[in-house]
């Protein structure tokens, strides 16, 4: 019997088990496993893209858990509450900050990730969170349950999820302003046109988004919470109750860094999700690529490409090994009500040999770009607001290489927005045409 240890209840680190589990079922020639998860968040593994449904209203917290109670037991996954303190992994084991120790055959590292925090005077303050653990949801409820306790938040970092925090304490009328380094709204990632429209949409739901800002300091009242916040670009100092701290996250491996586990930003793996230790993995978002894979950054802190890893790792620990091939980029989400999807490679600003087609309705809530290679023509990307399309459909597009007129002219395939909605795919056309001949 084989003993698989899994540090981390997250989409990556459950993903394997459950295909781990299947797979031991389903083929008999496979060698039967132990199966243990060790967490310190939570007892159950729950959805953490649905954390801000749950503050919102739309959900329990129960409801963002995929699978009842019994499942684990029924599929013969044992899970334990603690925290690991150290891998020794000549001895393969672990050490849990109980003292207690867990000896493992294979070992899956999943343990995520962790806001990002640069050193800001007063960002360990009471009244200070991020939005990533079920404990920052117990803390948004507890230090902003409403506009009484809380009369005004400031969220730090213009990214995704600042853009839900900030959705989030909007859903409750709790005034927000909103503090984004950079001169627009996620321009490092979204084309000009597609981030300006950020903007006025942010600014449309009330959310005082200042532009070109940067975090100073956070300061504490009497009783160590936050009372305000300076903005270091001018000085100004914002009277608030809460501050959320979203300039990103960072693989979360400080107690891995002392092993002879190699690690640089995250725990550094080869394409079959193997670490420089025979017999040790890590998946998810906390492991960086030797070298990145196409565009792909090293790291991903995507939700669909910890569940890949998963099922990858699952793989090779039943024998089959498996080099992680995510395939085509794709990642959606939503910015309050206008939903976002992306696939192939949009960058910020064209690349070599790359043109963008740019089109926004006249409402101002929805908008496409598409990028293709302006020598040979090729489809090499779209990203799409408020309109939405088939993954599917775009992912047999750029397999078969299709040239950008022949997705334009089909577009309406990819199109699954609900019955009756309107269609705007002629008017996208008809735009793109006149592009063409204007050039």
């Amino acid at each position: 019997m084989e003993d698989i240890v899994i540090i981390g209840n997250g989409i990556s680190g459950v993903t394997a088990a459950r295909h781990i589990r299947k797979m031991c079922n389903q083929f008999p020639n496979i060698p039967n496993k132990t199966i243990t998860i060790i967490s310190s968040e939570t007892d159950y593994f729950f959805s953490r893209t649905a954390l801000m449904y749950v503050y919102m209203g739309h959900m329990t917290f129960e409801q963002t858990q995929p699978y009842e109670k019994w499942f684990w037991e029924k599929n013969n996954i044992s899970l334990k509450k603690g925290r690991v303190k150290q891998i020794e992994t000549d001895r393969k084991t672990l050490i849990l900050d109980d003292g207690s120790e867990m000896p493992f055959d294979k070992l899956i590292i999943a343990t995520g990730s962790k806001p990002n925090r640069f050193g800001w005077p007063g960002q360990d303050l009471k009244g200070v969170m991020g939005l990533y653990h079920k404990q920052d949801l117990e803390n948004l409820e507890s230090y902003a349950p409403n506009n009484r306790v809380c009369k005004r938040a400031v969220v730090v970092g213009g990214g995704l999820i600042g853009i839900e925090l900030a959705e989030m304490l909007n859903s409750r009328h709790i005034p927000v302003t909103f503090l984004v380094r950079e001169d627009s709204f996620w321009n490092a990632v979204l084309p000009d046109g597609e981030s300006a429209m950020i903007n006025r949409h942010i600014r449309n739901h009330h959310i005082d988004l200042r532009l070109g800002s940067n975090l100073k300091e956070i300061k504490a009242d009497e009783n160590g919470k936050v009372r305000s916040v300076i903005i270091a670009e001018t000085g100004e100092e914002i009277p608030c109750d809460v501050v959320g701290l979203t300039a990103g996250v960072s693989p979360n491996i400080d107690f891995i860094r002392s092993s002879a586990i190699e690690t640089n930003m995250g725990v550094k793996v080869n394409r079959f999700l193997e670490t420089n230790i025979q017999d040790i993995y890590a998946i998810g978002d906390c492991a960086e690529q030797h070298e990145a894979i196409g565009n792909r950054k090293p790291v991903e802190a995507v939700w669909y490409t910890g569940r890949m890893m998963g099922e990858t790792v699952a793989q090779t620990i039943c024998g089959n090994r498996m080099a992680y091939d995510p395939g085509h980029w794709f990642n959606s989400a939503k910015f309050f009500d206008i939903e976002y999807q992306t696939y192939g490679w949009v960058f910020a600003k064209p690349g070599t040999h790359e043109k963008h087609f740019h089109w926004k309705h006249s409402d101002d809530t929805k908008c496409i770009t598409v990028c293709y290679n302006s020598l040979t023509r090729e489809f090499l990307g779209i990203n799409t607001f408020g309109i939405r399309m088939r993954h599917e459909v775009f992912n047999r597009w750029l397999n078969e290489k299709r040239d950008v007129d022949y997705v334009m002219t089909h577009l309406s395939e990819a199109n699954f927005d609900p019955e009756f909605f309107a269609r705007y795919e002629l008017e996208i056309l008809s735009a793109f045409n006149n592009q063409l001949q204007s050039v």
